[in-house]
Formats: structure tokens, C-alpha cells, sequence
């Protein structure tokens, strides 16, 4: 499942909602759930390229109805992949401020391997691939934010497989 959306979400919510099947029970066929939630810093680090500043807000864009397509694409790749009881991907846009939620992964499976092999492939996508536009305002002035070499070289082990 994949949502794409301006407003927060609950984590716990969100966690025990996949946990239920459509009845409403809780599924006993998963036993690992591996979460990942991305926030807002406050601070650009000395390796973003034009040194420290601050952050006082995070504007994500994306190309509505694309956008949902390739992360659906992307969630079945990683149910293809690995033996996944259920996945869901919640990408917020629209200006946020540092603290906010961005990003939520959460990937259920019978075992820990695969729900964390899942959610980290799942993330890296995120960071190197999918179709989001990041802008960074500060005291500094504001710069469209790039893929760093090093997310582009985590997103890389996934294609050698």
C-alpha cells in the first residue's frame, strides 16, 4: 500500500493497521515488522556540499498520479524480492518544518531478514530514485536537493542482484 500526502501520519497507527487483516484481526503470520521514519533536520551537515546552515523549511514536489504508479512499481519490485506479508510506503509533500515526519516504510514479514532487506531497499529507492523534488530554505538562501554518491552507492547493491 502506498499513500502519497500533505498531512502527518500516526506511526502506531499506522503500524497496528497493517498488522490487521481485513476482518480487523491480527495477522500471526508475521513475525518481523521493520519500520523507517524520515524527518525534517533542522541543520544541513558540512557534507551537503555548500557546508553547515540552517533549514527552515522542507518543500517536496512530485508529479501527482506518476508519483503513486512508480511506488507502487517499486513496493511490488520489493514483494517480488522478498517474502512479505504486507509493505506500505507514506510520502508526505508540501512544505514541512524540522521535526516533521517526510517519509514512512514499514515492511511485515515472517522473519527479520526480509522485512529489513525489504525496508532498506525500499528507502534507498526513495532517496536515489523515485520521483520527489526536494527544496532546503534557510537563512542561506534555498538549493534543490540532489541524491548524494553515497545514496546512489547504497541504491547500486540492489541492481547488482
Amino acid at each position: 500500500m502506498i499513500r502519497v500526502q500533505e498531512g502527518d501520519f500516526n506511526i502506531g497507527e499506522e503500524i497496528e493497521a497493517l498488522r490487521k487483516d481485513c476482518s480487523g484481526k491480527v495477522r500471526t503470520d508475521i513475525g518481523a515488522i521493520v519500520t523507517f521514519t524520515g524527518t525534517v533536520r533542522d541543520a544541513l551537515r558540512a557534507s551537503d556540499g555548500e557546508g553547515a546552515g540552517e533549514i527552515s523549511t522542507l518543500t517536496l514536489e512530485h508529479y501527482p498520479g506518476m508519483t503513486e504508479k512508480e511506488l507502487a512499481r517499486i513496493e511490488e519490485e520489493a514483494h517480488a524480492r522478498w517474502p512479505l506479508q504486507a509493505s506500505l510506503i507514506v510520502h508526505r509533500v508540501g512544505t514541512l518544518l524540522p521535526g516533521d515526519n517526510i517519509v514512512l516504510v514499514i515492511t511485515a514479514s515472517a522473519h527479520r531478514e526480509a522485512a529489513f532487506e525489504a525496508a532498506r531497499f525500499l528507502m534507498d529507492y526513495l532517496k536515489t530514485s523515485a520521483p520527489f523534488w526536494k527544496r532546503e530554505t534557510g537563512p542561506q538562501g534555498e538549493h534543490w536537493v540532489e541524491a548524494k554518491e553515497t545514496d546512489d552507492q547504497a541504491a547500486a547493491r540492489w541492481r547488482e542482484e
